[in-house]
Parts: C-alpha cells; sequence; structure tokens
C-alpha cells in the first residue's frame, strides 16, 4: 500500500531513506561546493527503481545544477509540501 496516494503518510515507507542514499552518492566523491545536474539526479533516482511517489519529487526539480545543499532543500521542500517526511524520510 505504501508508495500509493491512499495510505497513510505516518506509516514509514520500505523505501524510506531512499533518496537519502541517491543524494550520498551523487555527491560521493564531490566537494561542497560541486553540483550536480538535474538530469543526474533523474537518472540516477530511475535507475534505483524509484516509486512514483519518490519520481515525482524528483521530477519537481526545476532545471539546472545543484549543491548538495541546494538540492537538500529543493528535495525537502517537495517532501515537506507533500506530508511525506516521515513516509520517505528527509534529505541532507
Amino acid at each position: 500500500m505504501m508508495g500509493s496516494r491512499s495510505g497513510a503518510n505516518t506509516m514509514r515507507s520500505s523505501h524510506y531513506g531512499a533518496l537519502q542514499d541517491i543524494v550520498d552518492s551523487l555527491y560521493a566523491d564531490l566537494g561542497p561546493k560541486d553540483a550536480v545536474r538535474r538530469l543526474e539526479v533523474v537518472v540516477a533516482a530511475e535507475a534505483a527503481d524509484m516509486p512514483c511517489d519518490l519520481m515525482e519529487i524528483i521530477n519537481l526539480l526545476p532545471p539546472g545544477s545543484y549543491t548538495r545543499q541546494r538540492l537538500c532543500d529543493q528535495l525537502n521542500s517537495a517532501i515537506g509540501g507533500h506530508a511525506w517526511g516521515q513516509v520517505y524520510g528527509t534529505v541532507e
């Protein structure tokens, strides 16, 4: 049921922390001022076979380049807007 829009937003998904894994992998060999492009984020999420809800969050990213902090701010804003913080977790 998790990953569907009918689930409660208080139950932790089996995909909890999956976005953090994507962020960690994208910036593993980069410094704090280095940036990745939106396309890299989308491709990494697709390769990780993210559920529809998390792909929706990724697809909300505007085009551009993102430092780790900027990407986390954007993702957390979308996660918070959907009230999915407890379901999928936030990123840092």
